[in-house]
């Protein structure tokens, strides 16, 4: 009897316990998670604009050209706040444009970074642009614009293609030179710093990385 019941118990089929089915489907989309986030990081934003940011060039030397007429401090900062609306309109449509015709995501991963990091520079240019102005502090303002605006790209860049980072440094280069160089060649400094590099870094962008 001993062996019949020994026998008896090993044929009889073992039983698993499954594992239940919600546990595997969370383990799996947590790990999918992880590498979709991983990729993101790791990831540069190539949908900066190549002839967007080449026609932000054009615009910035027609501005310096229209604004040099001006006879009042005031109506020279119009032209240039004006230019400053038309440029950031431009880029953005034709980002927009790029990113979605490569199907990347605009305002997620790395294309997130790259907006956010750009943002401290530029609020911290619009404070200073009232705070110089009301002191009557005007030559001042285009060294300050393409010091920040360049610092803001710069550090942007760094989430970005290569050549991003190196016109927001030339940017940076031109606008101290502007700082320390005579009040009246501010306009002519910045229709330079912003125009020249915004044409030959959108080129390259354009050729290399597309639109």
């Amino acid at each position: 009897m001993g062996l019949k019941s020994s026998l008896m118990l090993h044929d009889r089929p073992l039983r698993y316990r499954a594992r239940p089915a919600p546990a595997l489907e969370k383990y799996a989309l947590e790990n999918l998670r992880y590498i979709r986030e991983t990729m993101e990081r790791s990831a540069s934003f190539t949908a900066v604009p190549g002839w967007g940011g080449a026609g932000m060039g054009a615009t910035a030397l027609l501005a310096a050209g229209i604004a040099a007429r001006q006879a009042t401090a005031a109506s020279w900062l119009a032209v240039w706040m004006a230019e400053a609306l038309i440029a950031v309109s431009l880029g953005l449509w034709t980002l927009v444009r790029k990113a979605r015709a490569a199907k990347a995501p605009v305002f997620s991963g790395a294309g997130r970074r790259f907006a956010l990091s750009r943002c401290p520079p530029l609020l911290a240019g619009a404070v200073l642009t009232v705070v110089l102005y009301r002191a009557g502090l005007v030559s001042v303002l285009p060294g300050l614009w393409l010091t920040l605006y360049g610092a803001g790209v710069a550090t942007g860049g760094a989430f970005s293609v290569k050549v991003v980072p190196l016109m927001g440094l030339s940017m940076m280069v031109v606008g101290t030179v502007s700082l320390f160089g005579p009040p009246g060649w501010g306009n002519w400094f910045m229709g330079a710093g912003f125009g020249i590099p915004h044409i030959i870094c959108g080129t390259i962008i354009a050729r290399r990385y597309g639109g």
